[in-house]
């Protein structure tokens, strides 16, 4: 029995935002058209950024939100105004910050497409109780109110910046979701452990760290490890140092003399 297809396309809130999918039934969509989406918050406006996709829909483990439709010009009209109105809230909520004195940062201000809900995102070091600043909120906004504290990788993905590599944060330019990322990865690179060397905007572990982390441990499948001990040429030695890209690994002898050995040899 053939198994049944379910088209799905990937849909973002915000620029580089996190991607979530949604299913397009009998929608024709294709990049970079907005639409009108069911979400657990209700009614939002989002971008696709994929084409549509077929999945079998037994290998679909939570239900799908769908598209509700192609969005028109009237859609586009109240998502400017709700832009608009983010702004003021934006500026509305820092006053009310500095009034109850907490220490805490305001990011982003977003409404869902309805209004129904306002969110607040902050960042702060500690725990913030802010509670009357969300009763204050909901006395001007007679919506429902949602205070979200976010981490430091957030905070880096929504304000932004530049690398030592010169160029626009990953995560702000193009990362839609955050990888998990390891010291373990750095090491396999040979990377100094030096946390001004490996550390990033968000002073967490670089995301860039994960991209070639797949091509070093393939490489290296054919190398021995450092400090391990072996043989060579009727002298034993203990490695200090491999070279992924030349194929070699240097020994130490118990005479103190170093021998590079080619794994190809």
């Amino acid at each position: 029995m053939q198994e049944k297809k379910v088209n799905v396309v990937g849909v973002v809130f915000k620029k580089y935002g996190k991607k979530y999918y949604f299913d397009c039934h009998d929608l024709k969509l294709k990049k970079n058209i907005t639409v009108i989406v069911e979400t657990e918050r209700g009614l939002q406006f989002g971008t696709v950024i994929t084409d549509i996709i077929q999945m079998d829909k037994n290998k679909i483990h939570f239900p799908l939100k769908k598209v509700i439709r192609i969005s028109t010009k009237k859609d586009y009209t109240n998502y400017l105004n709700n832009i608009k109105d983010e702004k003021q809230a934006f500026e509305k909520c820092n006053e009310l910050i500095k009034k109850h004195n907490l220490d805490m940062r305001l990011v982003e201000v977003s409404y869902t497409f309805e209004r129904t809900q306002l969110f607040f995102t902050f960042i702060a070091s500690d725990r913030v109780d802010f509670r009357n600043l969300a009763k204050d909120l909901a006395k001007i906004y007679k919506t429902r109110i949602e205070l979200r504290q976010i981490g430091p990788r957030d905070k880096a993905k929504e304000i932004g910046g530049v690398g030592p590599c010169g160029r626009p944060l990953c995560c702000s330019s193009y990362l839609y979701t955050f990888d998990n990322i390891t010291i373990n990865m750095a090491k396999n690179q040979n990377i100094a452990l030096n946390p001004t060397k490996i550390n990033g905007a968000c002073n967490r572990l670089y995301c860039c760290l994960s991209y070639e982390d797949d091509t070093y441990t393939e490489l290296k499948k054919d190398l021995p490890s450092i400090g391990q001990i072996i043989k060579h040429d009727g002298k034993e030695g203990k490695i200090i140092s491999v070279d992924v890209f030349k194929k070699s690994y240097k020994i130490e002898t118990d005479e103190k003399e170093i021998i590079e050995i080619y794994a190809n040899n």
